[in-house]
């Protein structure tokens, strides 16, 4: 049987800056490149000699030694950090054409360097899967389902999500780290019996991380699949679904998922204004009311219409609803007066491990 190869993009960590060695740095203007050009110097002031400047073309030979790093986003803006091209050698190398590949831009590279904790959670992987539970409205009772929630573990506690995925964005490592979440989610889960107990797995994943579904998320069926977890036990979550610009693009990735056999689930139905548009295009077989709509929607007329209006367009698709952020009973209440079919939130239960095994609250 063929092996597949590993995605260099999502499967492949970011190889460490060395200590040593040499930086090619391009920059897009002279304007830049003389900010940059005032920096290293006074770093180099007392050896001159090691740092090569082209002023015509704009580029800098500089060597790795010290901070350089600090010194020159004090300089720059983040636009121009952006679009200032960088590549480090190691030491008496020269660039040849397969090195090119790893040009990145100098804020990559930045973030690389303030996010080389990550790159060790991620190596380490010491990544790990919260679950929040999910019940329903006719019986709250009852657990249902139970969505994975990222965190990481350090030495210090627990790493909330917010940090890690900020970290992921500035260093370019959202590919690896959506994947790696992905996995955490599956194997907690059946660490703790949550699809043998009958109960849905809803397992969050960014489209931004995925550049083809057929190869990108081929990895991830595999990984569940060795698991032995029913496939219909799985919803995939889309999150930051208001960020959305080629919802074809999208549609594919969730075409993948159900012709696995998986549920797909459109989050923060709500949040933004394209919401509602991506039903028709997108079909999903969940949609999950954004918390700040629901939040005090029992004292608020605007958002339970608002609210109302989503509930009876996806009652009459024959998609599921699920209302998230659920804080107080009358809010609770609200939503089963309206029809909703699932609920979440700290209300009925915060995310856990191990996960919940019963709701505290009872209507």
């Amino acid at each position: 049987m063929a092996v597949r190869p590993l995605c260099p993009r999502c499967e492949a960590l970011p190889e460490d800056i060395p200590a040593e060695g040499t930086l090619y740095l391009w920059f897009p203007l002279g304007h830049t490149f003389g900010k940059a050009a005032r920096v290293l110097g006074k770093i180099f002031a007392d050896r001159p000699q090691d740092l090569q400047l082209n002023t015509e073309a704009c580029w800098a030979i500089v060597p790795l030694a010290g901070n350089l790093w600090e010194p020159l986003a004090a300089a720059l803006t983040e636009r121009e950090c952006n679009h200032t091209k960088a590549l480090w050698m190691p030491p008496g190398t020269k660039p040849k054409l397969d090195d090119f590949p790893r040009v990145i831009s100098l804020s990559q590279v930045m973030g690389m360097q303030s996010a080389r904790w990550l790159v060790a959670l991620l190596s380490e992987r010491r990544l790990t899967s919260y679950f929040q539970p999910i019940v329903s409205t006719r019986d709250v009772g009852t657990i249902v389902a139970q969505e994975a929630l990222l965190r990481g573990l350090d030495d210090d506690g627990v790493i909330s999500p917010g940090r890690i995925l900020g970290a992921a964005k500035t260093a370019e490592l959202l590919f690896q780290v959506d994947l790696a979440a992905r996995r955490s989610a599956i194997r907690e889960a059946v660490a703790h019996a949550i699809p043998h107990q009958g109960q849905k797995v809803f397992v969050n994943f960014t489209p931004s991380s995925i550049y083809d579904p057929a190869f990108c998320l081929l990895s991830t069926v595999e990984y569940i699949n060795d698991t032995g977890i029913p496939h219909e036990r799985i919803v995939f979550e889309i999150t930051e679904s208001e960020r959305v610009d080629d919802t074809a693009r999208l549609r594919h990735i969730l075409d993948f998922y159900r012709g696995a056999g998986f549920g797909v689930a459109l989050d923060d139905i709500g949040s933004g204004y394209s919401g509602l548009n991506l039903l028709h295009q997108l079909r999903p077989d969940y949609v999950k009311l954004d918390m700040e709509l629901i939040r005090g929607v029992d004292r608020d007329s605007y958002k339970a219409v608002v609210a109302q209006k989503i509930v009876e367009i996806a009652q009459e698709l024959g998609i599921t609803t699920l209302a998230e952020g659920i804080e107080t009973a009358a809010e609770l209440q609200w939503v089963q007066r309206a029809g909703i079919d699932l609920a979440q939130g700290f209300l009925l239960g915060k995310p856990a491990s191990p996960p919940h095994q019963q709701i505290a609250f009872t209507a």
